[in-house]
């Protein structure tokens, strides 16, 4: 239970942070925006970090890449955004980034 708990802090963060990015940036409604790590968040909790057996740095690098590829997929095809990429690398970044500050700081997510 404690697992799920935190999968949903930092679902709920990630959230926070990169709606309000896809929305703006890629012109797409909250709803769409939300959609993005709605799809790749509890898949990469769920299914890949439990069956991934690699030190944390390189589960990170394969988590990152897999939700900036995905969700730029979203996008891209979905959409018909052009600039998926773009903003799905910093929407990603600014997740991560502010995520790994706020444990740092906080010791949440």
């Amino acid at each position: 239970m404690a697992y799920v708990q935190a999968w949903a802090v930092a679902f709920l963060f990630t959230q926070m942070v990169e709606v309000p990015i896809y929305a703006v940036g890629l012109r797409v409604g909250l709803l769409s925006a939300f959609g993005a790590s709605a799809i790749t968040h509890p898949l990469l909790w769920f299914v890949l970090f439990p069956y991934l057996h690699l030190p944390y740095l390189w589960q990170v690098v394969v988590g990152e890449g897999f939700a900036f590829l995905v969700e730029a997929a979203y996008f891209a095809f979905l959409f018909r955004r052009r600039r998926a990429l773009l903003w799905s690398a910093l929407a990603n970044a600014a997740s991560f980034g502010t995520g790994m500050l706020s444990r740092w700081m906080f010791g949440v997510p």
